[in-house]
């Protein structure tokens, strides 16, 4: 079965937060009537079950409306009670953490269920100018009519702070510090100057941007970035640091690189047919490398490439699209060896004997304690060579 979502005559591919759950942000909107901070659609308690979901629990609304919402955000509930606080105070968030850890999920369904808007994005990099941060010009405009703000072009930044929504920065230690120190006055003065605009309004009101009430920033960095483009102290200071790390559960992320896999193969137009088996192993191995330690206690060299969660699901989501597609009956577990190795190799070229070595330790201990999968990867051994 295949599934689109159409944005008038066109397709998407992936959807929007805001548009995939509108269901049931409405109904959120409607079960909790208690206080919002200024600008907010749901209260902070119903933002947290929104990313946490209901736990299986069907609630209902003052209106007789019920409805289970889903879990989105595989993590400490905790994590995201502190994320939600610190947007209702105003003040920035810094998601930190290694690379596939849902840090940009999470910033996407805070800023969804807050103002209703994930797209107020800059995506930082080491091109990112001032101006995607602030604000530029209709060139044109400005040629013919002079500074005005009808020639004024707002950043995702700036729009945040006239709407009094959530803007969110990806990456933001890979912007050049100069660019990231745009982000101080912004988050401690909460106004925008526009020097060009000065004079134009009366007493020269049309030269600061203030930012309306619920303006906040939510920025994410990877803990492997660190050094790329160090912040300063004074912009550290303007936000809280959260640390979202990856996910303790064998199950918990077992469930999730299976429902992501399976949403990434029906947009792919197939049915997702891995093996429960074959899937636990793929996210044990993940785990086994990621951590340094199998599951019995292990030791285990790790790989300079990060092993997360959101390699997993490609991972998976290849190998169903390959059974779906290429199988002609082929053991879609033979794949697996191929698919870890080119994951692994992604960084350094010597994280190949280690995988070699993982092959040559856990894997080959599991197959000697009579476990049946194991036993056919560690045949397949030779897929590595």
């Amino acid at each position: 079965m295949t599934v689109t979502v159409t944005d008038g005559n066109r397709q998407r591919q992936v959807e929007l937060p805001e548009d995939r759950y509108a269901e049931e942000l409405a109904f959120l909107a409607a079960y909790d009537e208690g206080p919002r901070p200024p600008g907010w659609r749901l209260t902070p308690r119903a933002v947290v079950v929104f990313v946490c979901g209901s736990g299986g629990e069907e609630l209902t609304a003052p209106d007789g409306r019920a409805m289970a919402v889903s879990r989105k955000f595989v993590g400490d509930r905790a994590l995201v009670e502190r994320c939600v606080v610190t947007l209702a105070g105003e003040r920035g968030l810094l998601l930190v953490g290694e690379p596939g850890t849902a840090k940009s999920m999470l910033s996407e369904l805070l800023a969804a269920a807050v103002c209703g808007s994930s797209t107020l994005t800059v995506q930082g990099t080491a091109g990112t100018t001032e101006d995607q941060l602030r604000y530029g010009w209709n060139y044109a405009m400005l040629l013919a009519k002079g500074p005005s703000r009808e020639a004024l072009v707002p950043s995702p930044v700036l729009t945040a702070m006239v709407r009094g929504a959530v803007a969110r920065v990806e990456e933001v230690t890979r912007c050049l510090p100069e660019v990231q120190d745009s982000l101080v006055s912004l988050l401690s003065e909460r106004r925008m100057s526009v020097p060009e605009l000065a004079g134009t309004g009366e007493e020269g009101e049309d030269a600061t941007v203030h930012a309306a009430p619920g303006f906040t920033l939510i920025a994410t960095a990877n803990l492997r970035d660190r050094g790329v483009s160090e912040m300063s102290a004074a912009l550290k200071r303007r936000f809280n640091f959260e640390t979202v790390g990856p996910i303790d559960d064998l199950a918990a992320e077992t469930e999730l690189v299976r429902g992501q896999a399976t949403a990434a193969l029906v947009r792919g137009g197939a049915e997702f047919t891995l093996d429960e088996a074959v899937l636990e192993a793929l996210v044990t191995a993940f785990r086994d490398l990621r951590t340094g330690r199998s599951a019995e206690g292990w030791e285990v060299e790790r790989p300079s490439t990060v092993m997360s969660t959101a390699e997993a699901v490609q991972v998976a989501a290849s190998m169903g699209l390959g059974a779906a597609y290429l199988g002609n009956g082929r053991d879609v577990v033979r794949t697996l060896p191929g698919h870890l190795l080119g994951t692994v190799r992604k960084d350094d070229p010597a994280d190949h004997a280690r995988l070699l070595g993982y092959w040559d330790g856990p894997v080959r201990r599991r197959a000697e304690g009579g476990a049946p999968l194991w036993r056919t990867l560690w045949e397949l051994r030779d897929e590595l060579t």
